[in-house]
Order: C-alpha cells, then structure tokens, then sequence
C-alpha cells in the first residue's frame, strides 16, 4: 500500500532535540522534508537516515536564523515553494538565568530568533496556503507562556507572544483551510538546558519529558486540531476552565467607563 504524500514540512532547529523528532515523525508520515538548522554537518546526518529510513525527500538548508540574509533565503523558500504545506517553526534560545544577571544583547538575540524570525517565517508560509487552501503552522511555545515566573521573563514573554501570536492567527484563518497549532511543552530533555548553563542532570526527572515523547503527544494534538496543546498538562479540564475564563472575560475588557471598584473612595 502507497503512503500517501501530505507535502513538505519545512522544519526550523531541526538538527537536533525536538526538531529533529519532528522531522523523523513526520516523514514517516508521509511528509517530504525541508531541515532548517545551522549545523550543517547534523542536518545532512539526519537528513541521509531519514532518507535511507523513510525513502523521503529530504532537502537542508543550513542557516542562522538571527541572521537577516540567512533568514531572508527561508522566507523565499517558503514563498516559492508550492510544495510546503506545513511549517513547524521550533528554532529558539532560552534561559534559566534571572533577568538582572542576564546580558541585554543576548536578550534581544533571544527575542530577535523567538519572535522576529517565526513571525517573518509564518508570514513568508501563509499567503501561499491561503491561496492553495490548505497548510498548517505548528509554533513551538512553552509552558512559560502562561507561566512566566518560572524562568527568565524575556524568554516568557517571546513565548508569550507565540502562543498569542497563534491564537490570533487561528481566528484570523480557520475558515481558509490553514491549521495553527501551539505546543506548550513543559521541560523538555534537549540541548536547551546545557546550553543555558544548568545540565539537564540537575533538574528533578519527575518533571522531564522525553523529546520524543513530547512531540508524539504534541502530534496526537495536532491530529485532534487542537489551537494548543500542552503535553505534560494531565488534567486537561484546567485548561479548559483557564481559557473558558479568558473568553468570558473578552467582551468586558474595553467599555466606555471605568470599573466600578476604580471610581469609588476607599473606605
């Protein structure tokens, strides 16, 4: 029996940790593949197994995405290729490290690859969808984004701006054939840890996921259209309940006068 061809999926930090799961999961799938990463050397390893695995196109593109020109060559390809029909925007940089001790320039580094870039790829990805009516976007978030005291408040608020990011996205979309997808996940065992100076052996386990294990749940999320999926979260009626809050408070939030509890004296 023939898999059936889905398109291409073009896949950002894919050359290692939850990218590179991606790429593997969804090949097999039934995806053709575009690895965006900068090392070169792990993208063609992963890209060879791959290809020898799954028998799919595999095609790489080595590129700093902090860098303008670099960038400006994914978003053309996103643009120009007609074949993509899914774009997993997972490249990012985070930190543990508190605000105050933290580097300003590495900080708009951080937002530069976390906001900047994925917005400019989703907007390079999407008009092509909506004109073929059909695609998807699946944004990498964090747990952070609704939790930002957790870690670094730059690294929430970038991550904040995805999962809102998305969630406009999504009713600006939905009734166009495009999918958009926020994944939450909470820590994750990757690279991300180590490059941030606290190794993953430090963290408490009960609280780690597996990159594999996180994506294949992130995947049963997309395949139920889930807007946002948080793959450690058990009880799934607490989101229900925090969003149910949200959208209940939607319609009170701009009015002509001020609240009550603001006009009158303190006794």
């Amino acid at each position: 029996m023939t898999q059936e061809h889905l398109g291409t999926a073009l896949v950002t930090g894919a050359s290692s940790g939850i990218g590179a799961v991606y790429a593997e999961r969804l090949a097999r799938r039934g995806y053709d593949l575009i690895l965006v990463a900068r090392n070169r050397d792990r993208l063609a390893a992963l890209a060879e197994r791959i290809t020898n695995e799954t028998r799919r196109s595999v095609e790489i593109l080595d590129a700093d995405l902090n860098d303008r020109a670099a960038l400006a060559a994914v978003e053309a390809k996103l643009k120009d290729d007609a074949s993509i029909t899914l774009l997993v925007n997972n490249a990012g940089v985070g930190t543990h490290t508190s605000l105050l001790d933290s580097d300003v320039e590495r900080m708009t580094r951080m937002i530069e690859l976390n906001v900047t870039s994925l917005t400019r790829l989703t907007y390079a990805a999407v008009p092509g969808f909506v004109a073929r009516g059909k695609g998807a976007v699946i944004n990498i978030a964090s747990i952070v984004s609704i939790a930002p005291e957790i870690l670094n408040g730059v690294y929430g608020g970038t991550k904040a701006f995805v999962l809102a990011f998305s969630q406009s996205l999504h009713r600006e979309l939905s009734g166009k054939g495009v999918r958009i997808q926020a994944v939450l996940p909470g820590a994750t065992a990757t690279d991300f840890w180590e490059s941030g100076g606290l190794p993953l052996e430090n963290l408490d386990q009960a609280i780690v996921m597996s990159a594999t294990d996180m994506v294949d749940a992130a995947l049963v999320g997309f395949d139920r259209n889930e807007l946002v999926t948080i793959p450690s979260l058990h009880d799934g009626a607490k989101w229900e309940a925090y969003e149910a809050a949200r959208q209940a408070m939607a319609p009170e939030l701009s009015t002509s006068t001020p609240a009550e509890r603001y006009t009158r004296a303190e006794r």
